[in-house]
């Protein structure tokens, strides 16, 4: 029978270290003198009495979905068993042994608090009763891409991470990711899938947006804090650990391509500048992170191979394990061994350098390259065969087994692997929470240019008496500033929410969630902009989600302003002088494409003659 949440113990730790327990269950938290014995000895004696099976199923992290009543997922009978977003939730756990997932999709707090404890109840019914990690991707910022981030409601709000760069408080970031743990704890979820220490130094890049920008010394003490803020000063019963990505750094991909797809799959250096990717990882090493994902790019061209990095034993092996002495976990990156299928189209696993090899020894190959878990995929019959097969001995499966249990008893999860419900619906998205995160979203709006061509006064801040025409924020919410206007002809001041251009010819399937391509605007796109901001002064905000290509723009606005993750609110209490912007670009903006396309795809703001340089942001008065 499953216990309610109030009969389950609940251990916590004092900050001099005296751990409390509800030992009578009545709610009263008692000190008590901890009997277990240490975690080495822990991990040793279960270690000692598991299966190959069991051992098989540790080594696989893959998704997982989410009722939005927070029950188990449990498609009917004939759901295929190798797409586990389709496949039963008992199937994995307690067919295939499988004991972490990332979260797919959302619910409300209360229900994924309640999944978390279904999920948790249908573990402890297995032989050993190991229980579940829950990882996910960020669920605290304003893009959702399935392949990147989760927007979660009822979870408090952030700017993207470029916006934290943009500010450059580490107190902030740290203050960020604490208030992730505790929102991430209060629903059972025990691994972050962040931060990303990659640097943002191809502007064509997709995944900008997940970074700190293209500095590296900024990307560092950015990427401690977080981590800092997740794990505390040391992992344990009330961290989230964190899964640093993506060793030895994305972000220089040949032309700007993802490395998600066959054409991105390069990772170049024409500007033999390789090590400069490493600084962000040497911080978070330094900081402690728990666990470390390579990614997908193969590197071309340097001292490594030239195969993707999850299969890479020089750089996982090599460099990671040996030169850095990392002996944390290393996770994949999602689905290196299978093909499948996204929104109905063929989505080959991304083994890039490696494709072709078959299923089996693709895996061979990540074991051997010094991997302990592959992510994206649920196949432990692969492991089982290898080991059977001689192909790989079974000490080498015990070490990668006894890292992932070993940060499961840290972690407090063989003790009290549930959540409480109503603490879930309290903690997450609480007003404190809120308001910090609406706080820096004003805080990381940058202010570009703030004077009409030819003015001799700025137009920010915009008064309260003003007549305004919108577009892209809601007329609701502006009319709580000011009077709001049906056309330009009739507006003091217009205000403008646009998003930086990309390709949209890749509109279909996974592709669409990738915004690749061109950074300029055409003809088409521009000529409305331009129209509104010819016939009165124009407040234009653009969405950042990575450079854009805007000298047009620029030079009609009256004032341009750039945001990575704001609301409508954040950004008019900036424009209406009620919160001051603190933001500075996180990486330059080019002047034309010809110019970001010229520059080194792993050199930082190398564009010739930029419109905005790096680090620019002006102060209002």
């Amino acid at each position: 029978m499953s216990q309610t949440p109030a009969a389950r113990p609940r251990v916590l730790t004092a900050s001099d270290g005296t751990l409390f327990r509800d030992l009578n269950g009545n709610g009263i938290m008692e000190p008590y003198e901890d009997p277990r014995l240490p975690v080495a000895e822990r991990v040793a004696d279960l270690l000692q009495r598991m299966t190959l099976e069991e051992k098989a199923g540790m080594l696989f992290q893959t998704m997982i979905a989410i009722n939005d009543d927070g029950t188990l997922v449990e498609p009917e009978a004939g759901a295929p068993d190798d797409d586990p977003m389709r496949a039963s939730t008992t199937a994995m756990v307690a067919g295939k042994l499988m004991n972490h997932f990332n979260l797919f999709g959302a619910a409300a707090p209360r229900r994924m608090a309640e999944w978390n404890n279904r999920l948790q109840d249908l573990a402890a019914g297995t032989r050993l009763g190991i229980p579940v990690t829950i990882s996910t991707d960020p669920r605290n910022a304003f893009v959702d891409n399935p392949a990147a981030s989760v927007y979660t409601d009822g979870f408090s709000l952030w700017p993207e991470p470029l916006g934290l760069a943009a500010i450059g408080d580490e107190a902030l970031v740290r203050l960020q990711a604490d208030i992730i743990r505790r929102e991430y704890l209060a629903v059972g979820i025990r691994l972050a899938l962040h931060p990303m220490a990659d640097l943002a130094t191809e502007p064509r890049w997709p995944r900008v947006m997940g970074t700190y920008g293209s500095d590296a010394e900024v990307a560092a003490r950015m990427v401690a804090a977080h981590i800092r803020g997740l794990q505390g000063d040391c992992l344990g019963r009330t961290s989230v650990a964190a899964m640093t990505k993506h060793f030895p750094g994305a972000g220089p991909q040949k032309d700007g391509e993802d490395a998600h797809f066959p054409y991105g799959r390069e990772q170049v250096y024409p500007g033999d500048n390789f090590d400069y990717h490493l600084i962000p990882f040497e911080a978070a090493f330094e900081a402690g992170t728990s666990q470390i994902m390579p990614y997908y790019g193969m590197p071309i061209g340097t001292e490594y191979e030239e195969v993707g990095f999850g299969f890479n034993k020089g750089v996982i092996t090599g460099l990671l394990r040996g030169r850095y002495r990392f002996d944390g976990i290393v996770c994949t990156d999602w689905g290196l061994v299978t093909d499948t299928e996204i929104f109905g189209a063929p989505f080959p696993a991304r083994a890039w350098g490696a494709e072709h090899l078959d299923r089996l020894t693709r895996v061979e190959r990540i074991i051997e390259a010094g991997a302990d878990q592959l992510g994206g995929e649920a196949a432990p019959e692969l492991i089982a065969e290898l080991v059977r097969t001689g192909r790989i001995t079974s000490e080498r499966i015990d070490e990668s087994v006894a890292r992932l249990l070993r940060e499961k008893f840290i972690l407090g999860l063989f003790d009290d692997p549930y959540a409480d419900p109503e603490e879930a619906e309290r903690i997450c998205g609480s007003s404190e929470f809120i308001a910090a995160g609406h706080a820096a979203q004003s805080r990381s709006i940058t202010v570009l240019k703030d004077r009409p061509n030819g003015a001799t006064v700025p137009l920010l801040p915009l008064a309260p008496e003003v007549r305004l025409y919108v577009q892209g924020i809601a007329p609701a919410v502006a009319a709580q500033y000011a009077t709001v206007v049906a056309t330009p002809e009739e507006a003091d001041v217009a205000i403008l929410r646009i998003a930086a251009p990309h390709d949209d010819t890749r509109t279909s399937g996974f592709e669409s969630f990738f915004r690749a391509g061109r950074l300029d605007f055409t003809e088409d796109e521009l000529s409305p902009i331009l129209a509104v901001a010819s016939a009165v002064p124009t407040v234009i905000d653009i969405f950042l989600d990575r450079a854009a290509v805007i000298p047009e723009i620029a030079d009609h606005a009256g004032a341009l302003v750039a945001n990575y993750g704001a609301s409508d609110t954040a950004l008019l209490e900036v424009l209406f002088g009620r919160a001051k912007p603190e933001g500075r670009l996180p990486f330059e903006l080019p002047r034309s494409m010809e110019s970001a396309a010229a520059g080194d795809e792993d050199v930082p703001n190398d564009s010739v003659d930029p419109l905005f340089p790096y680090g620019h942001g002006l102060s209002l008065a």
